[in-house]
């Protein structure tokens, strides 16, 4: 791991501590369960309403309306445009 300091000794490291959270997503098709990490000190809201358009989701299950397993990922991308609901299961 690499470890720098800005002028005024601030230290900048490439690793983002985050904490896993279990989490339901509605999508337009599809019900996801599976684990979303979030940045220590922030909420799941304030990572979906973020700048970035995709969220990593592991662990994750995907069903279709009828509720039947569709898929099992270890990891997965969702795109948040398609979010309807997250629901987080803590």
């Amino acid at each position: 791991m690499v470890t720098s300091y800005d002028e005024k000794g601030k230290i900048f490291t490439q690793v983002v501590s985050k904490h896993p959270v279990p989490v339901v997503i509605q999508t337009e098709v599809n019900l996801i369960r599976g684990v979303f990490h979030v940045r220590t000190n922030s909420r799941v809201k304030d990572e979906i309403n973020s700048q970035e358009r995709f969220i990593a989701v592991t662990n994750a299950v995907i069903y279709n309306n009828q509720k039947e397993e569709l898929y099992q990922a270890p990891f997965l991308v969702v795109n948040t445009e398609h979010i309807i609901w997250l629901i987080p299961e803590e």
